[in-house]
C-alpha cells in the first residue's frame, strides 16, 4: 500500500485536518498520479458536512484533480509517465451494463464508484478524493489533460467544465443560438465561456446587478436582473436554450416562459426542495425541462480537448491546503471568483 498525506473531515462537524490515507499499489491497468491541483467544488462542502446524508467518514473530498503520471501498469496504453492527467467525479463502474457501454459511466446501472465518499466496486473499500498528494486510478477513468491547458485552471473542468459542456452539446448549442445562463458562479461562469465559444448569443440572468461587469468580461453579450419583474416580460419567448445553474429555490415556470417555441431549459443546479412545474408552462410551445449530470469519460475527454483548442479554463483562486476551512466559509458567503483550487505542493511529499 502507498501512504500519502491528505486532508480529511473526521466527522460532519469537524474541520478538515491533516490525515494519512493508503492507496493501493498500481495494478496492470492502473496509473499512479501525483496530484498537482485539486478544485474545490461546492459539493465537497455539502458532503464533508453530511448535508446530503449518507456520508462516509473519515472523508477526503476532491473530484477536480489534475496531476502528473508517475507510474503506469504493464497493460496501460493511453497514458505514460510524465503525462498530465485528470480525474473527475467517477473512478470506476461495472463497465458492462448498457449505460456503461454507451459511455455514460456516471449512471452505471450497478452504481458507479465515486471519487470520494463512496466505495470501490467491491462495495467495501472506501474511496478518497483529491485533497491528497497521490491517487491510483484505472487507466479508463483517467483523462489526458492536453499540454496547452494551465493545470490549475484545468482542474475545475473535471466537474464544472463537463457539467456545463455536456448539456450544451446534448442540446446542440451552435452559432446564432440564443442561450441564457442562470446564475454566475462556478458552473455559470463556465457555461458562459463555453456557450460563447460555440457561437451563441449569451445572456446572463442573475439576482445581483453587481455580476454584470464580470458576466460581460467572460463574454456574455447581455445581462438581466431577475429580481426585476420587467425582465420576464421583456425576454419572454427569447431563448433557444437555458442553462440553469442555480441551487437555491426559484420558480422554474417563470424561466420556462423565456423559452422560444420548442426551446429547452436544462437543470444542472440542484435546489434542496422539489419545485412545482405547471403543465401548461411546458405544453404551450412544446417546451422541454430536462436535467443533465456531469458526463461520461469519452465526453469529458472531448471537453478537455475542446477547451485546449479554444483556450478555455476556469477562473481560479489558488490556495494552500491549510486554508481549506477558510475557503469553505468563503464558499458559503459566495466570496470566490470562480473556483478555489488547492495547490497540493502545500502538502508534504508522499512516502511509499
Amino acid at each position: 500500500m502507498l501512504k500519502t498525506p491528505a486532508y480529511a473531515a473526521a466527522h460532519a462537524h469537524a474541520p478538515l485536518a491533516p490525515f494519512t490515507i493508503e492507496r493501493r499499489e498500481p495494478g496492470p491497468h492502473d496509473v499512479l498520479i501525483d496530484i498537482l491541483y485539486c478544485g474545490v467544488c461546492h459539493s465537497d462542502l455539502h458532503q464533508a458536512r453530511d448535508e446530503w446524508g449518507g456520508a462516509i467518514f473519515p472523508m477526503v473530498p476532491g473530484h477536480e484533480i489534475v496531476g502528473r503520471v508517475t507510474r503506469v501498469g504493464a497493460k496501460v496504453t493511453k497514458l505514460a509517465v510524465g503525462d498530465l492527467a485528470g480525474v473527475g467525479c467517477v473512478v470506476d463502474s461495472c463497465r458492462e451494463c448498457d449505460v456503461c457501454r454507451r459511455d455514460l459511466e456516471q449512471f452505471c446501472e450497478k452504481g458507479s464508484a465515486l471519487t470520494y465518499n463512496s466505495t470501490e466496486m467491491d462495495r467495501k473499500t472506501p474511496t478518497y478524493g483529491g485533497y491528497s498528494r497521490q491517487i491510483v486510478v484505472a487507466e479508463r477513468f483517467a483523462l489526458k489533460v492536453p499540454d496547452g491547458l494551465d493545470p490549475a485552471g484545468a482542474a475545475p473542468l473535471l466537474c464544472a467544465g463537463i457539467t456545463t459542456y455536456s448539456p450544451l452539446r446534448q442540446w446542440n448549442c451552435k452559432q446564432g443560438d440564443r442561450v441564457a445562463v442562470v446564475g454566475l458562479g462556478g458552473l455559470g461562469h463556465m457555461a458562459v465561456k463555453l456557450a460563447v465559444s460555440m457561437g451563441a448569443e449569451v445572456t446572463l440572468l442573475s439576482t445581483s446587478p453587481a455580476k454584470e461587469a464580470d458576466a460581460r468580461r467572460l463574454g456574455a453579450h447581455a445581462f438581466a436582473v431577475t429580481k426585476d419583474e420587467a425582465t420576464f416580460t421583456k425576454l419572454a419567448g427569447r431563448f433557444d436554450l437555458i442553462i440553469d445553474t442555480v441551487s437555491a429555490p426559484h420558480d422554474y415556470n417563470r424561466y420556462l416562459g423565456l423559452l422560444r417555441v420548442t426551446g429547452t431549459m436544462v437543470l444542472v443546479g440542484a435546489p434542496p426542495e422539489p419545485a412545482p412545474v405547471g403543465a401548461f408552462a411546458l405544453i404551450w410551445g412544446n417546451k422541454r425541462l430536462v436535467g443533465s449530470g456531469i458526463g461520461g469519460l469519452a465526453e469529458t475527454q472531448e471537453m478537455l480537448d475542446y477547451c485546449a483548442a479554444h483556450g478555455i479554463v476556469s477562473d481560479v483562486e489558488i490556495i494552500p491546503i491549510q486554508r481549506i476551512n477558510e475557503a469553505y466559509e468563503r464558499l458559503l458567503a459566495g466570496d470566490v471568483r470562480y473556483r478555489f483550487v488547492i495547490d497540493m505542493a502545500s502538502l508534504a511529499a508522499p512516502t511509499t
